[in-house]
């Protein structure tokens, strides 16, 4: 019998290396779409984006591959929070409906592709620099009390034993952990 909590739960912490991996092939989808001209890559992207949001890797193909098969290729597994690593596929997930809708509902390609673009950008800087601009917007939200500090314990207090616990768990052979 499947567990839907379990199947609908996102992980923490999260695997930046699967992360990272996951937001390089959506980069690389997402300036195939704009430059191939195929708007219609924006829905493919917005389910796999929706995916990840309702259960982390476990329902998305390219999350499956980039956890299972790149990352553990790549590098020992990077621990970061998950929550923001949410938020910032939730991002995505806003940025690719509202793209799909533009393009099927209306057929507006330029907004569809400046939207892509977006992705593009976004995508890149997190795989190629390590810089989540999902994750930023999450700390802001934070300091501001938008998001509570009960949402992400390791989030609030950078230092405090939640995130001092997950540094920890960072070190090479901590075992295997999805993204």
């Amino acid at each position: 019998m499947i567990d839907a909590r379990r199947l609908f739960s996102f992980p923490n912490p999260v695997n930046e290396v699967a992360a990272r991996t996951v937001a390089g092939c959506v980069a690389v989808i997402a300036l195939v779409a704009i430059v191939a001209q195929l708007p219609w890559l924006s829905a493919v992207l917005a389910v796999g984006f929706l995916a990840r949001v309702a259960s982390g890797p476990t329902l998305s193909p390219l999350g499956q591959l980039a956890t299972r098969v790149i990352a553990p290729r790549l590098a020992h597994p990077k621990l970061v929070a998950g929550p923001p690593k949410r938020f910032a596929q939730g991002m995505g997930a806003v940025l690719t409906v509202t793209a799909t809708i533009t393009y099927f509902a209306f057929g507006l390609t330029t907004i569809t592709y400046i939207l892509l673009a977006g992705v593009v950008v976004a995508a890149t800087l997190e795989s190629v620099f390590a810089l989540c601009l999902g994750c930023k917007i999450f700390a802001v939200l934070m300091r501001m009390g938008v998001i509570p500090e009960e949402v992400c314990a390791a989030c609030a207090d950078i230092w405090g034993p939640a995130a001092r616990e997950l540094r920890a768990r960072s070190v090479v052979g901590s075992g295997p952990v999805e993204s």
